[in-house]
């Protein structure tokens, strides 16, 4: 049997079920989220519009978006017990507070045991809002400071900026912080979006596919390529190095963190927007270098771009919290801030035509052999 099982490592290149969500073209460098292209979301739409047009299918009227975007912010609250169990976790990894505290919320919140869409939907909702709160009060009570509350006549990302930093963000840093959380919102069957359909697949409610959605993020070989990118940034200190860099790493066979995608062949279409965003971000704070260091590092990774080198979306984005002055273990948080409501639709999506998710292995151990009693081992 063995001789005729074609082994496909890592699901690589299986479809495994129909999405209506996202389409990626990696050979092209596309993206779309319900045919919309993600550059024409990233220019022209706010998060809230984006999570509503993911969630519900279309882009809303003006009338539906104020209708979401009111119930966003009536759900910018937490348990006080969540916020006794982030004291207690205080000293842990953000991903590891965040998902605690996510597994905490379907325990004390009754309504997150209910199933079904409509269920999925305002859990959804409610976490969508309560995910950054976690992020950000956590930051405040590990720092000793006192937790920020929630400002509601701010945007989404606007009040998750106001709560981390305890100031009122500028309109552009707040149109980047939405930007940045636009462009990460869905991504097809990633290894979390896809771990979250497993879970959801033995019919457990929203919030257990989360907590395995985040616990997936936390890998770094899914959500740590900002992190580690600002790690290279810092290595290679200026412009003028990143050539070297670069061709020590080639040499030794090393990736070089920022480029290659598992999916696109060309550019990430999203890393164009990050791109702009570290540019005007950098000028405006007077540090350009990093922009500098990032786009020298580009240039000396020009050759490799033929064999699907490119630069990834999260190439640009660590920088950019950087100059914000957030902590580097931030990084994969604010991913999962983004993620959200990519998350929620695809556990709708496998909730409506459910069926168990159970693969194969294919046998490759010891052949048939006797049993021997312990006391003759």
């Amino acid at each position: 049997m063995s001789d005729n099982v074609k082994i496909n490592r890592g699901l690589k290149g299986i479809y495994f079920e129909r999405s209506g969500v996202s389409d990626i073209d990696g050979a092209k460098g596309e993206l779309s989220y319900r045919g919309y292209s993600i550059h024409d979301l990233a220019t022209h739409s706010t998060f809230e519009e984006v999570c509503y047009l993911l969630i519900h299918g279309e882009l809303p009227t003006a009338d539906q978006l104020a209708e979401f975007d009111a119930s966003l912010k009536s759900a910018r609250v937490l348990p006080a017990p969540v916020l006794d169990i982030i004291r207690a976790t205080k000293d842990g990894h953000p991903m590891d507070v965040l998902r605690t505290a996510v597994s905490a919320l379907a325990a004390l919140e009754p309504n997150s045991q209910q199933v079904g869409e409509d269920a999925f939907v305002a859990n959804g909702i409610r976490l969508i809002s309560q995910v950054p709160i976690i992020i950000a009060a956590h930051d405040a009570i590990r720092n000793d400071r006192e937790v920020v509350a929630p400002d509601m006549g701010l945007s989404h990302a606007g009040n998750w900026l106001w709560m981390l930093k305890g100031e009122k963000p500028t309109p552009e840093a707040t149109r980047l912080a939405d930007v940045d959380f636009i462009l990460h919102a869905e991504h097809g069957a990633n290894a979390s979006s896809f771990a979250a359909r497993v879970t959801i697949g033995t019919e457990t409610n929203l919030h257990g596919g989360i907590v395995t959605a985040l616990s997936t993020l936390a890998g770094p070989a899914h959500g740590g390529a900002a992190e580690d990118v600002m790690k290279m940034v810092h290595d290679i200190g200026t412009p003028d190095k990143a050539a070297a860099y670069v061709k020590a790493k080639r040499a030794a066979k090393e990736a070089v963190t920022g480029f290659g995608h598992r999916v696109y062949r060309k550019e990430d279409p999203r890393a164009r927007h990050m791109r702009d965003g570290v540019r005007q971000l950098g000028a405006e704070m007077g540090a350009p270098e990093w922009y500098e260091i990032l786009q020298a590092v580009v240039e000396a990774m020009q050759p490799y771009a033929r064999h699907g080198l490119n630069v990834n979306v999260d190439f640009y984005s660590g920088v950019i919290y950087q100059l914000h002055g957030i902590a580097m273990d931030l990084y994969v948080p604010i991913f999962a801030i983004g993620r959200m409501p990519g998350w929620i639709i695809q556990c709708i999506e496998q909730q409506r035509g459910n069926i168990l998710i159970r693969p194969l292995t294919l046998y490759n151990g010891p052949e048939p052999r006797a049993y021997i009693p312990i006391n003759t081992r």
